[in-house]
């Protein structure tokens, strides 16, 4: 059993540079994704990602909004998968709060671009893989 599941896991994120994300399709399907790890977190409750706005993922999530986010640490074969929900978020507060040097290079207009928004996950329960056993847990 993990002793601290928020550090275990938080720990685990911090140093994985990609993440798998998945969405609902309309026909009920899962679709998954990877995606740079997130820009900002907090705890292992919320989560930070960018994106295009005009992305098939966020027309997923507006039109249903339950996610999973994976994270997987292939040295030593280690994985989280946490589920929830993602918001599409495109007010100026949380573009500034993610953006980053360099990112014009996705959005030539810079933050304001109409086609960057921002992913926010919010994580209700998680199973962590390590060692040959896995463990479920709820996201506090």
């Amino acid at each position: 059993m993990m002793r601290d599941v928020e550090k275990t896991v938080g720990n685990m994120v911090d140093r994985q540079k990609i993440c798998y994300v998945a969405s609902i399709s309309e026909n009920g399907f899962p679709n998954l994704k990877a995606m740079y790890s997130p820009r900002r977190r907090e705890g292992i409750k919320t989560f930070y990602f960018s994106t295009n706005t005009s992305s098939l993922r966020v027309s997923q999530y507006r039109a249903n909004p339950k996610a999973a986010v994976y994270f997987c640490d292939k040295r030593f074969f280690r994985g989280v998968m946490l589920e929830g929900t993602m918001e599409v978020l495109e007010d100026a507060q949380s573009k500034e709060m993610c953006w980053e040097r360099g990112d014009t290079m996705y959005y030539a207009g810079g933050v304001t671009d109409p086609d960057y928004c921002v992913l926010r996950f919010t994580a209700q329960s998680g199973r962590y893989y390590a060692k040959f056993h896995s463990e479920n847990f709820l996201v506090k």
